[in-house]
């Protein structure tokens, strides 16, 4: 998009993104992290689940703010099955994995729409040439 400027509202649009993603890859390692530690005392994995449930219970609320689609609702699930005591280790990862890439789809497919260019302002510019 060498020729494409991108208007004031698309760079915010496209920073709150690059954040939305910057936090996702975290929580990313934090579950391979919690995958790969399976075997370890309860207190580390329940320390690890909280992280996780912190930082989606966050980025819930940015997201309810600045709507991504229903990735608010994705991380606020994805927030719960994190905190929640009592489910086997094996579904939390799996669940969790599933809701990561969620997001991550999620955020890429917001990206592509945030960078395509105004069709207000080409509309504007046929007009000017008229």
């Amino acid at each position: 998009m060498a020729g494409h400027k991108l208007s004031a509202g698309q760079q915010r649009r496209v920073d709150l993104l690059k954040e939305y993603t910057g936090t996702i890859d975290h929580v990313r390692r934090l579950v391979s992290e919690l995958d790969a530690n399976r075997a370890a005392r309860g207190q580390f994995l329940d320390n690890i689940c909280s992280s996780i449930a912190r930082e989606l219970s966050q980025l819930r609320q940015k997201a309810m703010t600045n709507p991504v689609g229903t990735m608010g609702d994705t991380a606020g699930t994805c927030a719960v099955i994190a905190g929640r005591a009592g489910a086997g280790i094996a579904l939390k990862i799996r669940a969790l994995n599933d809701g990561v890439n969620t997001i991550s789809m999620q955020i890429d497919q917001a990206m592509k729409a945030a960078l395509q260019p105004d069709k207000d302002k080409d509309k504007d510019k046929g007009k000017d040439a008229h």
